[in-house]
């Protein structure tokens, strides 16, 4: 019984408190994913403040680091170049995708130890390259920004890391086994790994981008690839044969005991901002301009300018909403500046001689009787 009208009691509770944040099933705000007092609105292309798309282009220097052959060799360096183009979306102030193509060329140079290292020489090889990869750009100096800094918001800190696959070409030559000859017959060694979902690859790195104007930026980018695959450079196949000391193949495979070719690149890009609003959202730290505007309420005049006609009778009411501009002085007024006549005999409180009492005003309101 007990149980019973508890029940009775609490269940009509729930369910007119349940109203109040029902679902709804139509696009009326607010809802349940919405305060009632906030100034909510559906996010649409309408809605937005700010573009968030770009298209990127740039290309520079390409290096075989940590590899069998490298490209900085005997103190020397030999330049390769990489060229890239994306499509870049902006998700947040913070975060941002990008997909992107490279393209490029490297070249680098070893040479084996002893015997072999004599009869063939320094090893040149040449590696082109294909990739397409999904990467994630952070926005740093937005997660970094300082409260107190108010300078113009032009330059940039950004981190990328992503992943894709490659394809690749990659050539060899030697003065022994792998060199044009006839008499023995000898060619260089040719790989080809073909643009395929197992040629799995990784990169990461940071860039500073400058914000030149609405629609363009620039920037200065390195990025670190990790290949994945001994092959990369060109020294060899990674067969069990190139990595056994006693098979008679040449060992440029073995000369670095790493299994991953890895490169490194350094460019310089241009970014071609899309859209029809005045700023793009990379450019955009919501935290700064929260701080921005509590700094302006901070530093608001607080005077209230009051009676900007004056009040030319003196009466404590300002001639803006005074109904009664000429009030005598000295006479008492109400709120909308009117002499006060608390009989209502037609002879204002201040020359009245019988005040709650109504009189002609001959009489200066008094009864004559």
């Amino acid at each position: 019984m007990k149980l019973g009208l508890l029940l009775l009691a609490v269940l009509p509770a729930a369910v007119y408190a349940q109203d109040s944040i029902a679902v709804m099933s139509n696009d009326t705000y607010p809802n349940t994913f919405s305060s009632g007092s906030s100034n909510v609105q559906p996010f649409n292309n309408q809605a937005r403040r700010f573009n968030d798309w770009s298209v990127s282009v740039g290309g520079g220097a390409a290096l075989m680091v940590h590899s069998d052959l490298k490209s900085i060799y005997d103190k020397k360096i030999n330049w390769g170049y990489n060229s890239y183009v994306s499509l870049d979306k902006q998700i947040t102030h913070v975060f941002g995708l990008s997909l992107i193509y490279q393209r490029g060329e490297t070249t680098q140079k070893a040479m084996l130890e002893g015997a072999a290292g004599a009869a063939a020489g320094v090893a040149e090889a040449k590696t082109k390259y294909n990739q397409i990869a999904l990467m994630g750009d952070i926005n740093f100096s937005n997660i970094l920004r300082r409260v107190d800094n108010h300078s113009p918001y032009r330059w940039a800190l950004h981190g990328y890391a992503g992943a894709g696959v490659m394809g690749y070409k990659t050539s060899l030559h030697d003065n022994d086994e792998f060199r044009w000859s006839s008499n023995p017959r000898r060619i260089p060694l040719f790989m080809e790994q073909k643009l395929e979902f197992n040629s799995f690859y990784f990169q990461f790195g940071t860039g500073v981008k400058y914000n030149v104007s609405k629609l363009i930026d620039i920037e200065a980018r390195t990025m670190y690839i990790i290949s994945g695959d001994d092959e990369f450079d060109g020294g060899g196949w990674a067969g069990s044969a190139d990595y056994d000391p006693s098979s008679k193949v040449s060992k440029y495979n073995m000369i670095d005991k790493r299994r991953s070719d890895n490169m490194w690149t350094v460019n310089l890009g241009i970014s071609f901002k899309l859209g029809k609003h005045p700023s793009h959202l990379a450019w955009h730290d919501p935290l700064q301009e929260a701080y921005y505007k509590a700094n302006v309420l901070e530093n608001k005049e607080n005077d209230l300018v009051v009676c900007e006609k004056g009040d030319l009778d003196n009466d404590g009411v300002c001639d803006d909403w005074d109904r009664q501009l000429d009030t005598p002085a000295g006479a008492r007024v109400d709120g909308a500046g009117v002499a006060l006549d608390m009989d209502l005999d037609g002879v204002i409180d201040l020359y009245d001689k019988c005040v709650t009492v109504p009189g002609p005003v001959e009489n200066q309101g008094c009864p004559t009787k």
